[in-house]
């Protein structure tokens, strides 16, 4: 057994903290120490706000206006908040205090995976995340084992061999074909040594070296926190997700906004197996119209069809979906589907819905107001995209592809019908009156 842990490891570490299981629990089903988790989870735990430690933690910090708790100061002369003074500490003089640091914080599991109090909580959060943990964890040992591990005394006998023979025009590779037992180290090491000033040789004796631009590194942006409405349901957790459940099908959610002046919107669905599109109506994009067209068609399908319909569902991080509990459980509390959540500024992520829009745009250009459209214009914009021939299925409609018995039945209730060729129409005068 290796002496890492693996991602599966950090994924069953995250699912028994959740559900309350002790240290000793979890290192018996991972075949570890106890000390193994503990340290795991304090090490890579992520917490929601930066903590530090001289500043003031109390946790109404922010629209606190007390003033002259000091004894040692009258009302006459100290005019400055409490929170501002700089010669005393007005934590330990306040009976209000509350540090935003919970204290649970401190003892096992170290983290709010899992915690009742979670949603009332006001206090610092902390996460532990496998994905996050395993990135972390692994950019630590690539880090680690980066660097100068040769000792002195063997740099200055390479130094001594390859120098001179650089010094008369050799290459790199011509050197390593009669010297390399005596070098003691990888072709690519000696270049990294090189580029590093380490020998007295340096890149510019290398006439090959200097002739190329050396490669960009690839930025990695790193959050220095995950919202909590996308914990569990990042883009990573979404691979991961399909990758254990790969008959599942997908869907595709995004908004199309209308022209300034108008609040309604249109809400897009499509299905990644078929290109199928499902578009509604909405009279603003909030949070509370999505969810009641989820409940609506929840009462339409009833719950079984619309799980079967969309198991999962892949989003971008606008702010009409960032209730996904909402959007996940039905009235009553029951499992309806999945969320999850693209990267910020990574559209791409969901490109069958992005690029769907297109069709939607050639009857709704940019800066066309939805104020005067109802529903059945909606229901007609429908049917007439999801009528046009797609080449990346054989020319077949999506229509055409929707046949399963849930999928008639969802035609059904919104009373989609497929339009015949010669009389699709993806051109702004279908609305014309």
């Amino acid at each position: 057994m290796s002496k890492h842990l693996s991602l599966s490891d950090r994924a069953l570490i995250e699912k028994f903290v959740a559900e309350d299981f002790t240290f000793a629990y979890i290192a018996k089903r991972l075949h570890r120490s106890p000390a193994t988790i503990s340290r795991e989870i304090k090490l890579h735990r992520c917490f929601t706000d930066e903590i530090h430690p001289d500043s003031n933690d109390c946790i109404s910090y922010s629209k606190c206006l007390k003033q002259n708790l000091c004894p040692f100061e009258t009302p006459s002369t100290c005019t400055t908040k409490c929170k501002f003074c700089t010669a005393f500490d007005c934590r330990p003089l306040c009976e209000s205090y509350v540090s935003k640091i919970c204290p649970k914080l401190d003892k096992p599991p170290y983290v709010c995976n899992g915690c009742d109090k979670e949603h009332s909580c006001k206090a610092i959060h902390a996460y532990y995340s496998a994905n996050r943990a395993h990135s972390c964890y692994t950019r630590e040992l690539r880090e680690s084992r980066s660097g100068i591990r040769t000792s002195i005394e063997d740099l200055e006998r390479i130094d001594n061999l390859i120098s001179p023979l650089i010094k008369k025009g050799q290459s790199i590779n011509h050197i390593f074909a009669t010297h390399a037992d005596e070098i003691g180290i990888s072709e690519k090491t000696l270049y990294t040594y090189i580029n590093e000033n380490i020998f007295l040789i340096n890149n510019f004796d290398l006439p090959k070296k200097v002739r190329y631009k050396a490669r960009r590194k690839k930025k990695t942006v790193l959050t220095r926190f995950e919202y909590k409405y996308r914990r569990g349901r990042s883009i990573e957790d979404f691979q991961a997700f399909t990758a254990a459940n790969p008959d599942l099908p997908i869907v595709e959610m995004d908004t199309v906004k209308s022209s300034r002046g108008s609040l309604k919107t249109l809400l897009t669905f499509i299905f990644r197996d078929s290109n199928f599109m499902l578009i509604f109506l909405l009279d603003d994009a909030t949070q509370n119209s999505v969810e009641g067209v989820f409940d609506w068609l929840t009462n339409q399908l009833g719950t079984e069809t619309f799980r079967r319909i969309f198991p999962i569902i892949l989003t971008d991080n606008g702010v009409e979906f960032k209730r996904p509990h909402a959007l996940e459980f039905s009235e009553i509390g029951i499992r309806r589907t999945r969320i999850f959540y693209c990267d910020p500024q990574a559209s791409w992520q969901k490109g069958h819905i992005e690029k769907n829009h297109v069709l939607i745009r050639r009857i709704l250009p940019k800066g066309t107001s939805f104020q005067k459209l109802t529903q059945e214009d909606i229901n007609l914009i429908t049917c007439h995209i999801n009528s046009f021939a797609r080449e990346i299925f054989d020319n077949k409609t999506p229509f055409e592809l929707m046949n399963r018995p849930e999928h008639k039945k969802l035609l059904d209730v919104l009373s989609l019908h497929q339009i015949p060729h010669d009389e699709v129409c993806l051109r702004p005068r279908l609305l014309k009156r």
